[in-house]
């Protein structure tokens, strides 16, 4: 059985407010072309179809056409959940009837236990959950109340729903698990690197690779890397295209999907590179580098988007320099523009060490300094002084 792996599709995205979706079409067609190329039996998408719970119309006319494109015109099945961006039950409705087309859509709890056959796998269909969900399953469930409060993580309600699982297992079939967590290598370990906020991967605890040891191979989502994937058998494909900054300075790391084999020969996994249509390129350099033409003119201009650092910047030398536009002039479209300023940690290091000498609206006007690099002017001084008075006002 040959399937296509890929997650976090997160259509609707933007990137400080530059819409996405042009370039997730971009690369949804790449993906469908790679299906078609390598005749799958079918595409796992690992959760976070959408990139919020309620996504705007463009986002929902640009998804459908992109499943029915995969589903009816090209009558290749899909293996879908939900993820922890999406509202499980807006995803939930139809689920009755795409199942007559090979369209299988897990969004709810109830529906991993049974799991789709074919003729040499079951496709277990994990989908985004948290305690409270698995504590209200297993009460519809009949739990003894005392079991039911010893459900207090996602790594002991895990714990017992694969266990659960396990015993819908064939024992003449291969066993495939499709879910949307954070998984490590092991107990001692935990995932740094980016996926969407946080070394807790996106406010989300992580579970353990050992819990999933009885399945033959794990499809992943959540993680927006493949780098991040536990062990060979247990898979993140990552995103399809670059979401934010961190993914950006993931050098030579480019996006793509798998191709998962799995037949009496083992398991094999191909990777498949997605071309950007337009790449997210990170520069950190100082202002006369930057506009230096030997160094601007071997950059990607007017094709790619840029998120630019100035570093050891002098905010008192560009007074009267609109520095995003002098920048945009010789790049085109910068996502971000951030300054890194030469002469702040020395002062950030005064203002500590002095602070309990200064009153507030010096500390305030040392904190103005540090950032712009020059003092606050008279009518400022005045309103953070008005300030301060109204909130010592209030304290009485």
């Amino acid at each position: 059985m040959k399937l296509l792996h890929t997650a976090d599709w997160h259509i609707g995205r933007t990137l400080n407010g530059y819409s996405l979706l042009d370039e997730q079409k971009n690369a949804f067609k790449q993906i469908l072309q790679i299906a078609k190329a390598e005749k799958v039996a079918g595409i796992v998408i690992a959760g976070d179809i959408y990139d919020r719970a309620v996504p705007n119309p463009e986002a929902v006319t640009a998804l459908d056409k992109m499943l029915q494109e995969i589903n009816l015109d090209n009558k290749i099945p899909i293996y879908a959940i939900s993820g922890n961006h999406d509202s499980a039950k807006r995803l939930n409705y139809g689920r009755a009837w795409m199942e007559h087309t090979n369209f299988h859509l897990n969004t709810l709890l109830k529906e991993a236990f049974t799991p789709v056959e074919t003729a040499t796998t079951q496709i277990f269909l994990l989908p985004f959950f948290d305690p409270l969900d698995a504590r209200v399953y297993y009460k519809h469930q009949g739990m003894d109340i005392d079991k039911i409060k010893e459900i207090t993580s996602i790594g002991t309600a895990m714990q017992l729903i694969i266990s659960d699982i396990k015993k819908r297992f064939n024992p003449n079939k291969r066993h495939l698990l499709v879910s949307h967590f954070a998984v490590t290598p092991n107990q001692e370990s935990e995932l740094e690197l980016t996926s969407e906020t946080t070394s807790k991967v996106g406010g989300l605890a992580t579970l353990t690779s050992d819990q999933f040891e009885d399945f033959d191979y794990v499809m992943l989502g959540h993680i927006h890397t493949r780098f991040a994937s536990p062990n060979d058998t247990i898979r993140y494909s990552g995103s399809p295209v670059k979401f934010n900054i961190k993914e950006a300075r993931i050098k030579n790391k480019g996006k793509g999907v798998d191709i998962v084999t799995l037949d009496d020969q083992g398991i094999k996994r191909e990777f498949k590179p997605l071309v950007p249509k337009t790449d997210l390129v990170v520069l950190e350099e100082n202002w006369s580098t930057l506009c230096d033409p030997d160094f601007y003119k071997q950059q990607p201009v007017n094709h790619d988007w840029f998120a630019i650092t100035i570093k050891d910047f002098e905010p008192s030398e560009h007074v009267q320099t609109n520095v995003r536009a002098e920048l945009q002039k010789r790049y085109g479209t910068i996502v971000e523009l951030d300054y890194q300023i030469n002469h702040a940690e020395q002062l950030h290091q005064n203002i500590n060490t002095n602070i309990n000498q200064l009153s507030p609206e010096e500390t305030v006007d040392q904190f103005f300094d540090t950032i712009t690099g020059k003092k606050l002017s008279l009518p400022q001084q005045k309103l953070v002084e008005t300030i301060f008075n109204e909130v010592e006002r209030q304290k009485k």
